[in-house]
């Protein structure tokens, strides 16, 4: 355990720093005495239906139960969560008059805690907090346990919500959102399908990137964005080489690299790949490490044709590192064209339109507009 906390900067595990982390193989086991360090009897843990038949859920509720807490279960998470899916977990929530909340699963089920802790504790609807710090009341302590190296969402104050009409992502952004604890455990991820691995690693992967190189980058994020990626490139291929290939080693960089990629969001943000992603995911259903995968290396050459490098931290050169990246889609067989996905070249310009829009698209190191991002997803469809 100690060897996993030496990979985290020192600032991020004082004790005085939230979240406060507990890392290594069979963390788990402390759930219960993190949850009564928290404060409060009544516990809700927010999971999906693949870690509730896996037996995860249950592992966590006999933690629960065994440290004397009262533990419910709402295992009614999706992938991209919706405003829907957090008003049945708020039902859930208030049923049981829950003090603490624990997130137990990928990027979708902490986001889904994190939106039912907004609306259990300040009222209203999801759509009411897009942005940032609009909660005006106190919310309840959230405890974060990932179980895919993938959104660093145990890092983040944001919760990504998506308008179940639309399918827009909604970023809704508090300090009080943030996890008061994160459970760092890497045996969690040991059977996550090669798939999800891959989608989720290169989310990962992208996170890191695009981090490195935001108008908002500062020291701190800058050293983080370096540090997820060292941990994440060096362990990739052999995470999506399939079950049993990946040694405990590389589970346990890619958790942490993914996690403080997750920090380096909340200092930072993001860019052009996930601007360009999201639309992908809300008009074609694609996955959205999938989505982000493919654009990011289109992203970083064109961020990349300039004098500067944005992404001098981690590569000497940005068409190096965009062949790297490709290299990552290779061996993860991931698609590296949109033609791959099922998207039409007569879909590009409403692609563009929608991405020119999104949130993180104002924080690429090089302007994007629609014109921009129509060019972006030309190449990534091969045109250029």
């Amino acid at each position: 355990m100690t060897d996993l906390l030496d990979a985290i900067p020192a600032h991020l595990r004082a004790p005085s720093a939230r979240p406060r982390i507990v890392a290594g193989f069979g963390a788990l086991s402390r759930l219960g005495e993190l949850a009564q360090a928290a404060g409060g009897s009544r516990v809700l843990l927010v999971t999906d239906p693949g870690l509730v038949a896996a037996g995860h859920a249950e592992r966590a509720v006999e933690l629960l139960e065994a440290a004397g807490l009262a533990a419910a279960v709402f295992g009614g998470t999706r992938e991209n969560p919706t405003e829907a899916h957090v008003a049945a977990g708020v039902e859930t929530a208030r049923a049981h008059r829950v003090e603490l909340l624990i997130g137990l699963g990928g990027g979708s089920a902490m986001d889904c805690a994190k939106g039912i802790n907004f609306v259990l504790t300040n009222g209203g609807r999801m759509r009411d907090y897009w942005g940032v710090g609009k909660a005006t009341r106190p919310m309840l302590p959230l405890i974060a346990v990932p179980t895919t190296a993938g959104t660093g969402s145990e890092a983040q104050s944001f919760a990504l919500i998506a308008d179940p009409d639309t399918h827009q992502k909604m970023a809704c952004g508090d300090p009080k959102a943030l996890p008061q604890a994160a459970i760092l455990d890497p045996e969690l991820t040991a059977t996550v399908p090669p798939a999800v691995a891959a989608a989720t690693g290169i989310d990962a992967v992208s996170h890191a990137v695009e981090t490195s190189a935001t108008s908002r980058r500062t020291a701190e994020s800058r050293a983080l964005s370096v540090a997820a990626w060292t941990l994440l490139e060096r362990s990739f291929a052999q995470i999506v080489r399939g079950a049993g290939s990946a040694d405990a080693a590389a589970r346990a960089d890619m958790l942490i690299g993914a996690h403080l990629a997750g920090a380096a969001i909340e200092r930072s943000m993001l860019g052009a790949a996930h601007a360009c992603a999201n639309p992908l995911t809300a008009r074609f259903g694609v996955v959205h490490g999938v989505a982000v995968g493919l654009m990011l290396p289109h992203v970083v050459r064109f961020n990349g044709d300039g004098d500067a490098n944005p992404y001098a931290d981690l590569w000497r050169d940005a068409g190096e590192l965009a062949a790297r990246l490709d290299a990552m889609l290779v061996a993860a067989r991931l698609p590296r064209r949109l033609s791959e996905i099922g998207v039409p070249p007569a879909a590009l310009p409403e692609l563009a339109m929608q991405a020119a829009r999104q949130w993180t698209a104002q924080f690429n190191p090089r302007p994007v507009r629609e014109a921009e991002c129509l060019a972006i997803y030309r190449a990534a469809a091969g045109d250029q």
